[in-house]
């Protein structure tokens, strides 16, 4: 029996996914046109799927422009109050905000996971620090809606976070999670006829939604 659901919904593209530069707070500049399309059709499929008897019982969003947009129209398709969650904001990047991720990366010698254990830069925080700092606010939300469907809007490196807290385990450096904007990643929390509990992968970076039905796979709508 499912006794609870955590849904994790990627915002959808931002104008500084676009720009290939780092979107920190202060730089982050929200959604792009195209960003706020595949918003509507992620909350218009999820109010589908989640009528009256699986109703949506909470919808949090990290504080970051891009992500409270994104809940925003998550709030307007499901009729739910949006919550800021500052716990559900994406890593720290410290001086490289704003600045051109390929020049980042080639300062760190890779992206944040290469060296899991170091700041990316001046003032960042490290990969490992912020999957640790993610998954506690992820599991403060759990305590505090025990048995009801949470809906987030958040950073791709958030779902990182949600797997590492659920299988208890950090990924490597060799190891990572394709997150496409706009996809939902559903937990469910099962009690079986024993009473065990226990949470389950439902679906990770489901993005069909966003594809058009048509000969050869589809194209993006």
């Amino acid at each position: 029996m499912i006794t609870g659901e955590l849904i994790l919904v990627r915002h959808g593209e931002a104008q500084c996914n676009a720009d290939g530069v780092v979107g920190g707070p202060r730089t982050c500049t929200g959604l792009t046109p195209l960003g706020r399309r595949q918003m509507e059709i992620a909350a218009a499929r999820l109010a589908q799927s989640h009528g009256a008897d699986r109703s949506i019982d909470v919808l949090y969003a990290g504080p970051r422009r891009r992500l409270q947009e994104s809940g925003a129209i998550l709030s307007r398709h499901l009729a739910r109050p949006l919550i800021t969650e500052p716990g559900l904001d994406g890593p720290h990047h410290g001086a490289a905000d704003g600045l051109r991720w390929q020049e980042v990366k080639e300062a760190f010698g890779g992206g944040p996971h290469a060296h899991p254990d170091r700041p990316w830069a001046e003032g960042a925080e490290s990969w490992n620090g912020y999957l640790a700092r993610a998954g506690a606010a992820l599991r403060a939300l759990l305590h505090r809606h025990p048995g009801q469907r949470v809906l987030l809007s958040v950073h791709g490196e958030t779902v990182s976070a949600a797997h590492a807290l659920m299988l208890g385990a950090l990924p490597g450096p060799e190891v990572g999670l394709v997150v496409d904007h706009a996809s939902i990643t559903v937990w469910q929390h099962h009690r079986n006829a024993l009473g065990a509990d226990r949470w389950l992968l439902d679906r990770h970076n489901d993005a069909s939604h966003l594809r058009c039905d048509r000969p050869g796979g589809g194209k993006p709508c």
